[in-house]
């Protein structure tokens, strides 16, 4: 199987602006549909709940584990039982945002790893519900810093 879950964006905003879309937890929320109860820090837990029409239930977890301004960020985060509707604590994934400075703006790499490392069953779940998921992301931080 594979344990990951790329999608690439160019982005047409300079890599400051896409760093702050991406860390600052009030921006953040704003294109990924949740809302959060602290900015992001780098070693602290993130908490809030999802705006995601349909997904509003939903509770937002995560670790934050790299803030490396402008250039990385990363958090784990627990997968969402089959029927959205309690945390996974077994199941944390990685998630990176790699951002990359071209001559038209920004290279945007988000990649999520780690599906292997899961209970058996569990990774190939995360993976068919996720990768739509990222695909909408892009778009929607797409929007959000070009807009």
């Amino acid at each position: 199987m594979t344990d990951r879950i790329e999608k690439t964006v160019d982005l047409a905003a300079p890599v400051e602006r896409v760093w702050r879309a991406v860390t600052d937890h009030q921006e953040f929320g704003q294109w990924f549909k949740v809302r959060l109860d602290q900015p992001f820090a780098a070693g602290t837990l993130s908490t809030g709940m999802m705006t995601y029409p349909g997904y509003e239930h939903v509770p937002w977890k995560a670790r934050v584990v790299r803030m490396d301004a402008p250039h990385v960020f990363a958090f784990e985060w627990p997968q969402m039982d089959e029927a959205d509707e309690t945390i996974d604590e077994e199941a944390w994934i990685l998630v990176e945002f790699r951002l990359e400075p071209t001559p038209g703006g920004t290279r945007l790499t988000i990649v999520e790893s780690g599906f292997d490392a899961l209970p058996e069953g569990k990774g190939a779940l995360a993976m068919r519900r996720n990768e739509p998921g990222w695909e909408e992301q892009t778009g929607n931080i797409k929007a959000h810093v070009e807009g």
